[in-house]
């Protein structure tokens, strides 16, 4: 290995360059659309074709192919890829028509068509930078935004229009706002109607919303970034929907809640998805599009909150719902309004509906995911072999990406035909054991240098966790462990632990951590205290340090604040310190609202003045998720209370740190400060 870990961690974005994804099945199943890089550490991605049935794959569109090179992306673009978490550059979205003949996409705010038979993409004249375009079923036309307007584009005369223009700065149409992009994944604003000929369109009007400021310290000459940010028990912005003709006549769609979740128009009409503020009450509503006259389908209620499930509403052929909803203990898959699955399979997404099959994502053991059918009453499995899949479905065609902890980066293959991944190798192999650790028999992997004999002496032991409700960080993917094993080959024997709120285990274990976040540290003291005992002498206890970021990084904080006899260093990375300064639709789903007393408990400002062991505190200053106040207010309250601790300020660096040189050094300063923090030499 010609570079160190550290180095090509950063190079290759974590080792997600050169890997496949975004796909889409053609309707008769002999084709597929990807995306993927050129190599493991080329950052540019390309449009690409699978022909399924010879296993050739076709690169339709190069960016640089195009002059594409050096990006120039508006702000709403870059909002957006934040928002995603998209570190990538180039092609990194793309819309087809319903055939998946033609597909429309943005490189550097400019609108392209590619034509995926002959691979000739051109570029259309819209009127602006454009933000998220996409072609009509038929394809004769393509929407974008740009300006905050939502624009119509003919493919054929190249005619523009504009359908809805901003009444001011504070409006847009189109787009997704903060809190659907960041907390619901629902990345757009507006849906095409089968035939084409008119769209549904969210309006947003962000002037209830509290105005922030984003500053750079670093550059004193620049004005500070306006940002309009919902922080917890405050106003979001206001959503309505509105049906839209091609020649500009508007029918207000009415909801009463607070949330859209989602859309989905299709031949068996129009549906929209809603949640209360309190996200208790979930409502799928039909819609009719000449009235906007709004049915209740169904309405789902729970006393903690509603899960928002990818994939859902869909149609079987003849129209049948699929869903998604808690039933006897589970998430389980409602087809009609009777559940199919049991409950101890945990339905994790809906992937596809391919006429009346349905391909889902589930968890019958929380450390892996397997795709399964429903098709006219039998349940079939489509994987068996242990790891992590996911899947797309169309034209009776399945495909399936799969990782594993025995097999090195992500496989993907279509019926006998395979779409290569060209990822970079780590140059290291996870030791990783899986194991349940604790009363709560907590999924917990444990890593182990590859040079430690066991028994031989206790290592100092780092934990390694993201703790919080709605993420998993212990799978059966080897790529889940690679940063973790360089920590263990380091020196460290590595705890990476999931505690209560993690999917993959059922409605009541996710939903322990109602009203408070700290329970998760009690959860990897029990993950850290059952490790060792499952490896005795292997486990120094009195060298524990932990690290994480966002709420890692809260974890990590609060762990040494609150549980200094077990924990004796931490490195905590863009922390939530003070909920209040975080965003509605996150926090108030799991703490309520700032009034009903469920925030001090979990927050970590009135705990400065039990800090007594190390602390190193990161935080980008442009990151406008998690805002620097949660670092600097902490940092204040301790130096207020005479603690010492460390501040890592990361200048122009958002919640992201896709920045080579940034994320490199980041790892190497975290290891010389646990290193030292807990008196290891060597």
């Amino acid at each position: 290995m010609t570079e160190s870990f550290p180095r090509l961690h950063a190079r290759t974005r974590r080792f997600t360059l050169g890997v496949p994804r975004n796909f889409t099945i053609s309707p008769d199943g002999g084709r597929v659309i990807f995306l993927r890089t050129r190599s493991g550490t080329d950052p540019v991605t390309c449009l690409w074709e699978l022909d399924v049935a010879s296993g050739a794959e076709r690169l339709v569109v190069d960016p640089l192919a195009l002059g594409a090179a050096d990006e120039d992306l508006p702000p709403e673009e870059r909002a957006r890829r934040e928002r995603s978490r998209e570190s990538a550059g180039g092609v990194v979205a793309y819309a087809t028509d319903r055939e998946v003949r033609r597909a429309v996409f943005a490189l550097s705010g400019d609108l392209y068509l590619a034509d995926l038979a002959s691979g000739e993409a051109r570029r259309l004249p819209a009127a602006g930078p454009v933000i998220d375009p996409r072609i009509d079923p038929t394809g004769a036309r393509v929407a974008y935004v740009t300006g905050g307007a939502l624009h119509v584009l003919d493919v054929g005369t190249g005619a523009d229009t504009s359908l809805a223009e901003p009444e001011n700065d504070l409006i847009t149409y189109g787009l997704a706002e903060f809190i659907a992009a960041e907390e619901m994944d629902r990345m757009r604003g507006y849906w095409w109607s089968p035939s084409g000929d008119r769209l549904l369109v969210a309006r947003v009007d962000e002037s209830p919303v509290a105005l922030w400021h984003i500053a750079d310290p670093a550059n004193p000459d620049r004005q500070p970034v306006q940002q309009r940010y919902p922080a917890a028990g405050t106003a979001n912005a206001e959503v309505t929907l509105h049906v839209i003709g091609l020649e500009g006549a508007r029918t207000a769609v009415p909801f009463e809640q607070e949330y859209l979740v989602t859309a989905a128009w299709d031949g068996h009409g129009l549906a929209i998805v809603t949640l209360s503020r309190d996200q208790r009450t979930m409502r799928l509503l039909s819609a009719d599009p000449d009235t906007g006259e709004t049915t209740l389908l169904r309405e789902d209620t729970d006393p903690a909150w509603v899960d928002i499930v990818p994939g859902v509403p869909a149609r079987l052929s003849d129209g049948t719902l699929v869903w998604v909803a808690d039933s006897d203990g589970g998430h389980r898959l409602v087809v009609g309004d009777k559940p199919v699955t049991p409950p101890s399979l945990q339905v994790r997404a809906v992937l596809d509906v391919d006429g009346d099959t349905v391909l889902f994502s589930a968890s019958g053991e929380p450390t892996e995911i397997h795709l399964w059918t429903y098709t006219a009453g039998t349940l079939s499995p489509v994987t068996t072999e242990p790891g992590v899949h996911s899947g797309r479905r169309a034209g009776g065609v399945t495909l399936v990406a799969r990782q594993s902890l025995d097999t090195e980066g992500m496989t993907v293959t279509v019926g006998a035909s395979a779409v290569r991944s060209l990822a970079e190798r780590p140059g290291l192999e996870p030791r990783v054991s899986l194991v349940r650790a604790g009363e709560r028999e907590l999924s917990t992997a444990v890593l182990l240098p590859s040079w430690h004999v066991p028994g031989s002496g206790p290592l100092p032991v780092l934990m390694d966790p993201y703790g919080g409700p709605h993420a998993q960080r212990v799978l059966s993917a080897r790529r889940m462990f690679l940063e973790s094993q360089w920590w263990a080959e380091q020196g460290f024997a590595v705890i990476v632990a999931d505690g209560r709120g993690t999917p993959g285990r059922g409605p009541a274990f996710e939903r322990e951590m109602l009203h408070d976040f700290t329970m998760s540290l009690q959860d990897q003291v029990d993950a850290l205290q059952g490790v060792a005992a499952l490896h005795p002498g292997d486990l120094d206890l009195s060298r524990v340090a932990i690290r994480g970021w966002s709420f890692g990084g809260y974890l990590s904080a609060l762990a040494v604040l609150r549980r200094p006899d077990v924990f004796h260093a931490a490195v905590a990375g863009a922390p939530v310190t003070d909920w209040r300064l975080y965003d509605t639709c996150y926090t108030e789903r799991y703490l309520g609202h700032p009034d009903e007393g469920h925030y001090e408990r979990s927050s970590l400002l009135g705990d400065a003045e039990k800090l007594e062991r190390p602390l190193l505190l990161i935080h980008g200053l442009a990151d406008d998720n998690v805002v620097a106040a949660h670092t600097l207010r902490l940092s204040s309250a301790l130096l207020a209370a005479g603690r010492p601790h460390t501040v890592l300020p990361l200048s122009g660096v958002t919640h992201m740190t896709p920045q080579e040189v940034v994320a490199e050094n980041l790892l190497l300063l975290q290891l010389d400060f646990l290193k030292k923090s807990l008196n290891i030499t060597g």
